[in-house]
């Protein structure tokens, strides 16, 4: 039998066409209003890296050469595309979540590392566990950690880490010629955006994984269908995402709907109803400590049906 072509996923692509509306609007209305020149210059680039995500998932065509010709500008400047990809297809492995060491999206350290670490590195990581620190320092805090091993890999000579780096160059070339040219922004005033548009992406990531000796219950679940939702893709229904990583996201919903129960028994309760409570909850508190507290990780539980 013949293979079916896919069809088109329209409404990732009216996302992305929006979001590019928007982040050009954002970069070209600065003499007007510099407050609103960065508001959606940030919106806009926290949201093109949600889609982004998408993009790395197979989204929205079946030709994944297209996909990532899409989002190839690098409008988040120091987030290279091909080492988001390849990092994030990592994390999807489920048995490794919130491994400090083979999970690279894991936020906690291994002990023995967090002993090593000075007071004032561990009083900094421990401001980033709480929900304002993420936001004000978290985007610093990874960015200098996700460079500082991008380089040494480098060093130790990784050809795929080299070329993301060069792809990104020309991606970060593509903004500053946008910039110069049709754009009002200052540069400065673009790298102030990008900051707070990963400032709003900490508060998705914030809390998406946490430390359980079960790794199907390592994964949250926030009921939220208010706007971070959608600047997030529907990603809060993460559990979901993990199970059906293939599925584009404004399926996700629907999904968790029809399988409410089950998803919650999966990750043992582990659900928000909104991001209102994560803020009530953890703006000034941490959620859990730095040190992985459940070190080492068990890896031997098999993996469930979904």
């Amino acid at each position: 039998m013949p293979k079916t072509a896919r069809a088109v996923e329209w409404p990732t692509l009216l996302m992305l066409a929006l979001t590019y509306a928007v982040w050009g609007a954002g970069t070209m209305v600065w003499d007007h209003s510099a407050l609103l020149s960065i508001v959606l210059t940030a919106v806009a680039v926290a949201q093109f890296s949600s889609l982004q995500h998408e993009v790395l998932h197979g989204h929205p065509f079946e030709n994944q050469w297209v996909n990532e010709a899409l989002v190839f500008p690098a409008l988040a400047l120091v987030v290279p595309y091909v080492r988001f990809k390849d990092t994030h297809l990592q994390h999807h492995y489920d048995p490794n979540l919130t491994d400090p060491y083979d999970d690279p999206e894991s936020n906690y350290l291994d002990p023995k590392v967090w002993e090593a670490r000075s007071r004032f590195a561990r009083k900094i990581l421990r401001l980033n566990n709480t929900l304002l620190g993420r936001m004000v320092l978290g985007p610093a805090v990874g960015t200098w950690y996700f460079v500082k091993g991008d380089i040494a890999l480098m060093k130790a000579g990784d050809a795929r880490v080299r070329l993301a780096w060069v792809l990104n160059a020309v991606g970060v070339a593509m903004v500053l010629v946008w910039l110069w040219a049709v754009g009002t922004m200052p540069v400065l005033a673009y790298v102030l955006a990008v900051y707070l548009g990963m400032s709003l992406l900490k508060i998705r990531t914030f809390l998406e994984h946490r430390a359980h000796e079960l790794f199907r219950a390592r994964t949250v679940i926030i009921e939220d269908r208010g706007p971070l939702s959608y600047l997030f893709l529907n990603n809060n229904f993460h559990v979901v995402h993990h199970c059906m990583p293939n599925v584009p996201w404004y399926d996700l919903p629907r999904l968790y709907a029809a399988k409410r129960a089950h998803f919650q028994r999966r990750n043992e309760a582990y659900v928000y109803r909104s991001y209102a409570e994560i803020f009530r909850l953890y703006f000034l508190r941490a959620k859990d400590p730095v040190p992985h507290p459940v070190w080492p990780v068990r890896k031997s539980d098999a993996p469930d049906a979904m």
